[in-house]
Parts: structure tokens; sequence; C-alpha cells
């Protein structure tokens, strides 16, 4: 299929990502296929080839079908097998590295995302990837560059900290009202940035909120009961959980500043 794929006008590699190029797949864990693209990428032909797969129609969602950030892309039953093409824009990918270089990333909006979409998410996912098809080495280069976390990318996720005690804050004024829903925000909120900037300051690639919570917790930077800690936080979601929210982002800045 890889192969089929670089052979898509505007296609210059596809690479294996999620669990299962990192190995810590299910048996009935999705394959994740990023296509990377330069410039216009031929949609009608990838649909067609995804008929031929399939043996039925298929939607692709070319260049910004799925949002700014994801992209576009189509999901393939293939022998019963879920297979996901996911469109990554190569020159973008590789903008957003240069700047994790000097530090600088972006949060966006994007469905299916939360806590935001992380631009240090793409140079992450080519770090992490399998790559199974690129004629000119483009994808090779780039994986090889991303091999190294940047110290600055490093520092200003750790930076990155403070935000989670302002959404603790802004769920205490909420708590005694019982306002749920802008509770569990702040505290989701509070607990993803934490996660996110536990992961950075230990230089530890982070492409989704699934399973953010649970790296982190084996991080240094995690107290111990960290997970079970956010756990009954965000059960609780009231006047005593937001307690227990602000000493637990209290104790990682701590250690995230030692």
């Amino acid at each position: 299929m890889a192969e089929r794929l670089t052979a898509v006008r505007g296609v210059r590699a596809v690479a294996l990502g999620g669990s299962r190029a990192r190995g810590t797949h299910r048996p009935d864990s999705d394959w994740d296929l990023g296509l990377y693209y330069r410039g216009d990428v031929d949609v009608p032909q990838l649909a067609a080839l995804a008929a031929e797969f399939t043996g039925a129609p298929v939607e692709v969602a070319g260049p910004g079908g799925w949002g700014p950030w994801v992209n576009g892309g189509a999901w393939l039953f293939v022998d019963g097998v879920q297979i996901d093409w996911i469109l990554r824009d190569l020159d973008r990918v590789a903008r957003v590295w240069a700047d994790c270089r000097e530090g600088r990333y972006e949060v966006g909006t994007q469905a299916g995302h939360p806590l935001g979409f992380w631009s240090p998410a793409y140079p992450g996912e080519v770090a992490l990837c399998r790559v199974l098809g690129d004629p000119q080495g483009e994808l090779t280069a780039l994986r090889a560059e991303t091999g190294k976390y940047p110290d600055a990318l490093r520092d200003a996720l750790k930076d990155a900290a403070w935000e989670s005690g302002f959404s603790v804050a802004g769920a205490r004024k909420s708590a005694g009202g019982g306002d749920v829903l802008h509770v569990s925000l702040c505290l989701s909120r509070a607990f993803g940035v934490l996660a996110q900037a536990m992961l950075g300051h230990a230089g530890v690639w982070c492409v989704n909120e699934k399973g953010a919570l649970a790296a982190a917790a084996q991080l240094p930077s995690a107290p111990a009961d960290f997970t079970e800690r956010v756990t009954a936080a965000l059960r609780g979601l009231d006047a005593e959980a937001v307690d227990l929210a602000a000493a637990l982002v209290a104790e990682v800045r701590e250690r995230l500043a030692g």
C-alpha cells in the first residue's frame, strides 16, 4: 500500500505511525499511515486507490477537510482491518520543526483534540514513525533530525506549566456554584497542560492527549499516585476536588522548577 501511495501525485513519503509504529499496539489497534505530501495532492487519485483497496467507494478528505491541523485523509477497512490515511503537509511539518528548534510552538483548535493540537506533535510523529516509502529520502532525513529533542522546546514547554495553575484558579471560581461543566473543563485543561509540560521537560514527544497522563505518570517529575490523584479530582468536580488539583499542580511545578 505504501508503494502505491508514493506513486500518487504530490505524495512524497508514507510512514507508519501511532501505536503500531511504537510497538505499543493491541491486536485490534488501527493502522495509521501518514501521507506526507508537498504542494497539491491528487485527492481523486487517492480516492480511486482507496476504492481499489477496499472494493467500495471511500470518501477522502483533501487538505483542510478535517480541520487546520489534522488536515485530511480517509478511513479504510481492508480485509476487516481498519487503516487510517492521514495527510501531512511536509513543508508545514518542516516549518514547525524549525520553530520547535527555536523554542516556539502553537496550540490550535482542532476537532478530535479536546486539549487543542500542540504543534510539536508534527515533528514528534516523524521522530516516532516507521518510514515505509520515501523515494527521495526526505522524510528519512527529517526523522534523523527529530531524533534529538530540542533543548529550547524543552524549556518552552516546561514554562507552559504556569497555565495549569491559572486553570485551577478558574475552576475555583465556579466550584462553589456547582458549575460542573466549567470546573471539568478547567481541571481537564490544567492536567492536560501539566502533562505536556512534564513530557516536554523530560524530552518525550507527545503526539496526542490519548495516553499522555499515563506517560507523564512514569516520569521523575510525577509525584506518587499521580494518576490516582488526577482521577479523584476529575471525578469530584467540587471545591474539595479543586483543592486536590491545586496541591497536585503546585507539587509538579515545584518539581519541574527544581
